[in-house]
């Protein structure tokens, strides 16, 4: 994600946080900053990082005032990807509810792919959803399943779950909130190629590694990121004088 949409969507994530705890609507909170309710529901939907002047008026609003930090690039993400290092892969399943979700899926055809099959292949990615890959041709079962589960589709232009059609055939991110949890989906005309993944009492049956790097973006730049930290943290043994 590019740096400026990373701000954006923290300042956003800020000002709902004050606003709620508050329990101020958009409206209130327009009022006691001078702007318009229009411009509050722009920076709450981390569209663009707002300008500085329009910030420090909404935070005064709170008895807050805006304060710059500098850090190494990305390094909130390479903290977490500590963290879920140290943590054992049986509790990461957990925290995701990923056999919730598999329980739940019950015949629908599917595979688990993106950052899901990289942690149950041992990266330490972050994963915020459930992600599978799904046929266009379950497209109608796997809607009825949605509905079923009470799902709600991501609304990037609101930056919250709900306001669209579930169907993955409408335009907008495929990506759900249900009773059970988050859940991504690639949609594709025929599953991967796939293999088998054995936790505890458990299988999965995932997409490859390699096949995932090549199909998932997203996930193949968490997967670079892992390695090169790996290669740096390993000490070099061909270096002179090395034994």
């Amino acid at each position: 994600m590019p740096e400026s949409s990373r701000l954006a969507t923290q300042i956003a994530a800020i000002l709902r946080r004050e606003r709620g705890a508050r329990s101020l609507t958009q409206q209130e909170l327009a009022d006691l900053a001078g702007v318009s309710q229009g411009a509050v529901a722009r920076v709450e939907r981390g569209e663009r990082v707002p300008s500085v002047p329009l910030i420090e008026r909404l935070l005064a609003a709170f008895d807050l005032q805006l304060a710059v930090a500098v850090e190494p690039l990305d390094c909130h993400l390479d903290a977490r990807m500590d963290a879920l290092a140290a943590r054992p892969l049986a509790q990461r399943v957990d925290d995701l509810g990923l056999d919730r979700i598999l329980d739940r899926l019950s015949d629908l055809p599917h595979l688990l792919t993106g950052s899901t099959a990289a942690l149950l292949q041992g990266a330490p990615v972050p994963t915020d959803a459930v992600e599978i890959a799904v046929r266009w041709r379950d497209s109608a079962r796997f809607t009825a399943w949605l509905d079923a589960a009470y799902g709600q589709r991501w609304n990037a232009r609101w930056s919250e779950f709900g306001g669209l059609r579930l169907e993955p055939e409408e335009p907008g991110e495929h990506r759900w909130q249900t009773r059970y949890g988050q859940l991504r989906a690639q949609m594709c005309e025929e599953l991967p190629e796939a293999i088998e993944v054995r936790h505890g009492e458990r299988s999965y049956r995932v997409v490859p590694l390699v096949a995932v790097e090549l199909t998932d973006p997203r996930a193949a730049e968490l997967l670079r990121r892992h390695r090169q930290r790996q290669a740096a943290a390993r000490p070099d043994s061909q270096s002179p004088g090395s034994p």
